[in-house]
């Protein structure tokens, strides 16, 4: 067997990236993508050795596991308003800059669309400008943090110093803090910050208040465009900052600065959508490694699949990759409708599915 499937996967392991911190966010927007994986007809395979079967297997499961992130319609709508958001960064200081907020629920890939971004961003701006700045330190064009559940105002400006050094004097307080971050912040002439789940802030507490409040004066501060993706933030009031009617639409700050990139699940409800649910397949369909996957395995199922995943990118990419496991391990070398039937998802996808 000339081509090494042990080799590939050597080569080409599961990366664990901590995109939190600057060391796994470099690692992650240097990567790129992995070789492609050459897929052996039956006859090869049952050439195989047990261990090069085992490798084999392995390098597919690798394969279907890291899905590519497929431009549908809703990511280049997403992209497209991004472009438009983070061409505030080139304002002035003196200028406030805007903020993307992908909002919608669990399940829709807004993570993995804000990263994916990012690291768009990231890779054109060191082309541009170099991977140092003018006084030779690291130029860090994107820094990302994680919200807690409980995350305070000086747990923010942690989180945020924690990305650039690990050496963060915790002990000190929150104005001292604030000026660390921003020193780190311009030393790196970083232009976005990108902060994942805020949906755990709640504008209409006190304590969600005072983080929100924060947010704004870090966005006055930093002179950074902000990535927000979030779970139903508008019915938490994020937007009207707590306000009601009116008064919210005179005085919030963050509805004027912010614009909502809504993130919504498949339908196939109408002839559009079902074209764009058909395309989606066809997309994915290459990257399945079944021998004996003919064009349109995906989409001759494409309303079982819907049934099964209700129309949500992170349930289908889950069905698929727990689908193609079970054809590997099982030499069916397709994906059937028994199969398909057959995996067990996720929690959500599995009781609407039950409901429906």
């Amino acid at each position: 067997m000339s081509f090494s499937y042990a080799q590939w996967v050597a080569q080409n392991r599961t990366a664990r990236y901590r995109l939190s911190r600057k060391s796994g966010r470099l690692a992650y927007c240097d990567s790129g993508p992995r070789v492609d994986l050459p897929i052996l007809s039956r006859a090869e395979t049952a050439l195989l050795a047990e261990d090069d079967l085992e490798d084999y297997n392995l390098a597919r499961r690798t394969w279907v596991s890291n899905l590519p992130i497929v431009r549908t319609q809703q990511v280049h709508h997403a992209f497209s308003v991004l472009d438009q958001v983070t061409a505030s960064t080139l304002r002035d200081g003196d200028r406030v800059r805007a903020t993307g907020v992908l909002d919608g629920p669990s399940g829709l890939g807004k993570t993995t669309v804000a990263m994916s971004y990012c690291r768009q961003f990231h890779r054109s701006t060191i082309r541009a400008l170099g991977p140092r700045t003018a006084t030779g330190d690291t130029r860090l064009p994107v820094a990302a943090v994680q919200l807690g559940h409980k995350t305070t105002p000086k747990g923010l400006l942690v989180k945020l110093a924690s990305f650039y050094t690990e050496n963060v004097a915790t002990s000190i307080n929150s104005d001292r803090l604030a000026e660390v971050v921003l020193d780190l912040v311009t030393s790196c002439e970083t232009e976005i910050i990108a902060i994942d789940e805020l949906h755990f802030i709640d504008p209409r507490t006190k304590d969600g208040k005072g983080l929100s409040n924060h947010l704004k004066w870090l966005a006055n501060e930093l002179s950074c465009a902000f990535i927000l993706t979030v779970i139903g933030l508008a019915k938490k009031q994020f937007f009207t900052e707590g306000l009601p009617g009116d008064e919210a639409n005179a005085t919030a700050q963050t509805s004027r600065r912010s614009t909502a990139i809504p993130m919504v699940p498949f339908t196939i409800a109408t002839p559009a959508g079902q074209r764009g649910w058909r395309d989606l397949l066809n997309q994915l369909e290459p990257h399945l490694k079944l021998a004996d996957a003919e064009p349109g395995v995906l989409t001759d199922h494409a309303e079982l699949l819907f049934a099964r995943t209700q129309g949500y990118i992170g349930s289908l990419t889950t069905l698929l990759e727990r689908a193609c496991g079970l054809a590997y391990r099982a030499d069916i070398e397709t994906l059937t409708e028994e199969l398909l039937t057959r995996v067990v998802l996720d929690n959500a996808a599995e009781l609407s599915r039950r409901a429906g």
